[in-house]
């Protein structure tokens, strides 16, 4: 390869390193800010708003890792899950997935799906319950399957 063709390859990886480093630092203080100032909230007893933490495990290839999560009701029976997730103790995703919740005698229901994109593994789809004080998630997507495990700080 000439040297032409070498350094534009350079500039162009580095701006990719920086905006993916960039994309990762931002996620991560915008749901560390969000994490904070819902803490300062009493957690409440009486549905699954509110913070969570735990992990997550894969029953296809035994990953595990730290799990995290803000639930904010959106309309009627849909709430968003906001989940930030720690994979090799390193690299850390954010994303959010709405939730259709219905709620039977203090146990609330869910299901939903979002797709994270090809890289992630595509479309993974998320069925579980939660009480006031455990949340418990199967998640299931094209290469992947496991569960989630998270009670209230």
């Amino acid at each position: 390869m000439n040297c032409i063709g070498y350094n534009f390859f350079w500039r162009v990886g580095r701006w990719i390193g920086f905006l993916a480093l960039t994309t990762l630092i931002c996620g991560c203080s915008s749901f560390n800010r969000e994490w904070k100032r819902v803490g300062q909230q009493p957690a409440p007893t009486d549905g699954i708003t509110g913070r969570w933490e735990g992990h997550w495990l894969s029953d296809v290839n035994a990953h595990t890792g730290k799990l995290r999560c803000i639930i904010t009701h959106q309309t009627n029976d849909v709430y968003a899950a906001r989940f930030r997730a720690h994979y090799l103790k390193i690299l850390r995703f954010s994303y959010t997935v709405p939730l259709t919740v219905t709620t039977n005698n203090g146990v609330w229901h869910f299901y939903g799906e979002e797709d994270l994109g090809a890289l992630a593994g595509g479309v993974y789809r998320y069925d579980g319950s939660a009480s006031a004080t455990d949340f418990h998630s199967t998640y299931d997507s094209k290469y992947d399957r496991g569960t989630f495990e998270m009670q209230r700080p």
